[in-house]
């Protein structure tokens, strides 16, 4: 090997171990493909606020909705691996195989998980008026009448919606669904009394829950929250092994180079670990932290198989 080969191979490693220090040098842009003011939204705009404190480098939001977020995640997929384009998506990425026949990108190949963060419960969530003080009573309402107790979801194929299903199964009750535009508007018909309950993620009503127009029956996960003491879990609450969260993450187009998707988990874990992002998650009900890329993939892959069994349960009919 002569020494201009010698000096190619330098300058290539030299190259590859800068990249990632050099990162980001343009503005970095996260697709969410989701309207503005939703929960996965305001927690990625949170987060890229941080990131932009981190690196010093615009962190900007690029709103993309339509088609249950696959029209922002197609645009993500099929963006340049080059670490300045990311989607943000919640746990409703993992739904989209059981949503559609057919999507407009390939669910497992196309796109790399980065990191996820800010873990929010699903809560079961009924207007301050309800009848029912708790999930026990709701559930013996709904059993003694089938189809009869109706909730509200932002359209079939949602969290909300399988969350719900899920909670059928989980209990032997069953329940009216009525579909609408979305979550927001669930919650509003709930106010309203149109519907009996909402499962919603507890920083979508924790506005009306601290403005007492709506009480939580029953959260998920393994523990109550400092936000919400008062709260019982679904174990707590008589239903067990219903652990449905919802989380917030981060992907990037398969291919990203190595060091800029290392570079990403190290910025995402360092803004988890900072006093206002723990603060901000445990202020919206939620909990604080974060999943590596190896981690956040083998929950998505064990999310993705729930579901699909949650779907085939049901007779959701794919769009």
């Amino acid at each position: 090997m002569n020494t201009r080969h010698l000096l190619a191979i330098a300058l290539m490693l030299a190259a590859s171990a800068t990249h990632a220090q050099d990162w980001p040098t343009k503005t970095v842009r996260i697709i969410v493909p989701y309207a503005p003011g939703g929960a996965v939204d305001a927690v990625t705009r949170k987060m890229a606020a941080k990131l932009q404190e981190q690196t010093g480098q615009s962190f900007i939001v690029d709103n993309r909705p339509g088609a249950t977020g696959t029209i922002g995640v197609s645009a993500a997929a099929r963006s340049a691996p080059d670490g300045y384009t990311l989607v943000a998506n919640d746990t409703t990425f993992a739904l989209l195989p059981h949503i559609f026949k057919k999507l407009p990108f390939d669910h497992d190949k196309d796109l790399e998980p980065v990191g996820a963060f800010v873990f929010a419960p699903m809560a079961v969530a009924v207007r301050a008026e309800s009848p029912y003080k708790s999930l026990d009573e709701m559930l013996r309402a709904a059993k003694a009448e089938p189809n009869k107790l109706s909730y509200g979801t932002g359209g079939p194929g949602t969290m909300p919606h399988f969350a719900s299903e899920a909670l059928g199964i989980a209990t032997g009750a069953r329940f009216l669904h009525v579909p609408f535009k979305g979550a927001g508007e669930a919650t509003q018909a709930l106010l309203s009394a149109t519907i009996d309950y909402q499962i919603a993620s507890t920083p979508g009503v924790i506005g009306p829950v601290k403005g007492n127009r709506i009480r939580l029956l029953a959260i998920s996960g393994d523990k109550r929250l400092p936000a919400l003491p008062q709260v019982p879990t679904f174990a707590e609450a008589g239903v067990k092994d219903f652990g449905v969260i919802n989380f917030t993450g981060l992907w990037a187009p398969k291919g990203t180079p190595q060091d800029v998707m290392d570079r990403l988990q190290k910025e995402i874990a360092t803004a988890m670990a900072s006093a206002d992002m723990k603060a901000y998650a445990e202020g919206i009900a939620a909990e604080p932290g974060h999943w590596d890329a190896a981690t956040f993939a083998r929950n998505l892959k064990d999310r993705t198989a729930y579901w699909g069994k949650i779907a085939a349960h049901s007779a959701f009919e794919k769009q």
